[in-house]
């Protein structure tokens, strides 16, 4: 088991695996919590007050941030999205593990209010799985997708700003690295390094 209870950002691209990789954390691991934005978006068809997001108007929003009341907060795609601070602090005060799903500018700003906090870079096994997967969720349309693999490009060039790293190439296997670095700060994989390097050059063009 970890030594205490610990901060934890998950960041990945769109398409990557996070968000189902957290919740599948969260049945299987009963001592991790995960973190719930506030945002200023509508909520969306099965979503729920305080399960997926605490859902506020633009003006408490604004006001939340004039009380210093976030770790971190960023307008995208014209919402204020925002990580409470009262909500971290007492859940790792409770001997929890916390995890926040956010990006890679939105883990800049929790280090510097948490130091101690590590990062997860969770990263898709190719471009092509990537593209194939966005495709598959029948949502967007093909110029939505494009703009996806062009913010992948741009989310997966800060993959070095993190601690960890996951290939999400099979799912059971990524859940177990991801569980197995919360509680353990386990490394990669045996062979994985290989395979981080490839993707990155599949996706950056880095060797």
């Amino acid at each position: 088991m970890s030594s205490g209870p610990g901060l934890f950002i998950v960041a990945s691209p769109s398409g990557g695996g996070k968000s189902s990789l957290i919740r599948a954390l969260l049945q299987r691991d009963d001592g991790v919590r995960l973190s719930v934005s506030h945002t200023t978006r509508e909520p969306r068809t099965g979503e729920k007050e305080g399960i997926h997001y605490h859902f506020v108007s633009r003006e408490a929003f604004l006001e939340l941030v004039a009380n210093d009341a976030f770790l971190e907060h960023a307008c995208v795609f014209d919402h204020y999205y925002g990580t409470g601070r009262e909500q971290v602090e007492r859940k790792l005060a409770a001997g929890h593990d916390v995890l926040l799903d956010i990006d890679w500018q939105g883990a800049r700003q929790v280090r510097q209010a948490f130091p101690g906090a590590r990062g997860i870079f969770i990263l898709p096994p190719s471009m092509a799985e990537l593209r194939a997967r966005l495709t598959g969720r029948g949502q967007d349309s093909e110029a939505v997708i494009e703009r996806r693999m062009r913010d992948a490009r741009a989310e997966m060039s800060h993959w070095n700003e993190f601690d960890h790293v996951v290939v999400n190439d099979d799912f059971s296997a990524a859940l177990a690295d991801l569980q197995a670095i919360v509680r353990h700060s386990a490394p990669l994989r045996a062979g994985q390094q290989g395979r981080v390097k490839e993707i990155l050059a599949d996706f950056l063009g880095v060797g």
